[in-house]
C-alpha cells in the first residue's frame, strides 16, 4: 500500500539522517471530521496549526502549516501519517468508515484522539468496532512517547479540569505496535489553542505543545528518537 511504502522511508530517511527532517512541506497533520452530530471542528482555528508551528520550529519538522481535515472512509487519508480526533459529542463511523480507518491504522497510520470533554461515552465503542480484538489499555508512563525531545515522567500534563480526575493516557496495540493514543481527563487538543481562546497560562499551553511534539515525533519515528 502506498501509505506504507511511505511511511518506511520517512523511518528509513531518519534513520539515516538521525534527525526529522524532511526535503518538502509535503506531510500534512489532519483533523478527522466526522458523522454523529459531535463537534469534530471544536478546536479547528488554531489548536493543530500551533502544534505543527511548535514542532517544525522545535523537533525540527518541515510539516505543511495548512493543517488537512479528512474523513474516516476517504482514501485521501493514507496520505496523513497523523489523524487527530476531539469534540465534546457523539461520532459514528459506519461500516465504510471503519474498514477504512481499521485499513490505514494496520498500513501505518497514527491516530490521536483528545477528549475535549464529553466524547469518552461516545469514542469507545466506535474505536472497539474498528479493532474489536483490542481495548483501550492504560500507557505506562516508562512508555517512549513520554520520553522523546521532551520528558514526561509522570505521564500527560494536566491541561484542563473536567471531573477532578488524574490525566491518562490510553492506547490501542494492534501486533505489538501503538496504532492509537487517546488522552482522557487531559484536553491536549485545548491546551495548543491559542492563548486567548482559554486563558491558559503559558506554562500550561507549552506542556500540552511539548506532549503533542512527543506524539508527532513518536508518530514519525516509530519512537525510534528520544532527546
Amino acid at each position: 500500500m502506498f501509505f506504507k511504502k511511505k511511511f518506511l522511508l520517512i523511518l528509513l530517511s531518519f534513520a539515516c539522517n538521525s534527525t526529522i527532517s524532511f526535503c518538502q512541506s509535503s506531510i500534512k497533520l489532519a483533523l478527522l471530521k466526522y458523522s454523529g452530530g459531535g463537534d469534530w471542528y471544536a478546536n479547528l482555528e488554531t489548536s493543530i496549526p500551533n502544534l505543527i508551528n511548535f514542532c517544525n520550529q522545535n523537533i525540527g519538522t518541515n510539516i505543511d502549516p495548512e493543517q488537512a481535515i479528512v474523513e474516516a472512509g476517504s482514501k485521501e487519508i493514507f496520505i496523513y501519517p497523523f489523524v487527530h480526533i476531539t469534540g465534546h459529542g457523539n461520532i459514528v463511523l459506519n461500516a465504510e468508515e471503519t474498514d477504512n480507518l481499521r485499513s490505514y491504522l494496520i498500513a501505518g497510520g497514527f491516530l490521536h484522539i483528545s477528549d475535549n470533554y464529553g466524547l469518552d461515552k461516545f469514542i469507545r465503542p466506535q474505536m472497539k468496532k474498528v479493532f474489536p480484538e483490542t481495548d483501550f489499555v492504560e500507557i505506562p508512563f516508562s512508555h517512549p512517547l513520554y520520553h522523546q525531545k521532551y520528558d514526561f515522567p509522570k505521564g500527560l500534563p494536566k491541561i484542563h479540569e473536567h471531573d477532578n480526575k488524574d490525566p491518562k493516557g490510553f492506547g490501542l496495540f494492534f501486533e505489538g505496535r501503538l496504532v492509537c493514543f487517546y488522552d482522557y481527563e487531559c484536553d491536549l487538543g485545548d491546551g495548543w489553542e491559542s492563548p486567548l481562546v482559554h486563558n491558559d497560562s503559558e506554562e500550561t499551553r507549552q506542556k500540552a505543545l511539548k506532549m503533542g511534539a512527543n506524539l508527532v515525533q513518536y508518530c514519525f519515528t516509530g519512537g525510534i528518537q528520544k532527546k
